[in-house]
């Protein structure tokens, strides 16, 4: 009878976590795809997820993944046109370029 009960216990704890796998892997993959939305629908999605989540989930592969980019190092970046932050004037990638080099840092100071 003893060996029955401890059969059960753990069969129910192998569901369990069989379980708790799935719902790990298929969280993994909606936060992975919702980091390769647009960084405002990402925003947007973040706001609503808890964070627990953050300490639960690999963000931090995930994100590295999701956001590699296709550049190699040593390749010209693409062009593209931003407006000034203060003024009503755009810069292109491709006029700046050709007037003086160009260094281009993207990160957060805060």
């Amino acid at each position: 009878m003893q060996r029955r009960a401890g059969r059960t216990v753990v069969r129910v704890l192998a569901q369990f976590l069989a379980l708790a796998a799935l719902l790990w892997v298929l969280a993994s993959a909606a936060l992975y795809g919702a980091m390769r939305q647009t960084p405002e629908r990402f925003g947007a999605i973040m706001s609503h997820v808890p964070t627990v989540a953050m300490i639960v989930l690999p963000f931090k592969p995930l994100w590295m993944s999701a956001r590699a980019g296709r550049l190699a190092v040593g390749e010209p970046a693409p062009d593209f046109a931003l407006p000034v932050l203060h003024g009503d004037r755009v810069v292109k990638l491709s006029d700046a370029i050709r007037q003086k080099p160009v260094v281009l840092i993207f990160g957060s100071y805060t």
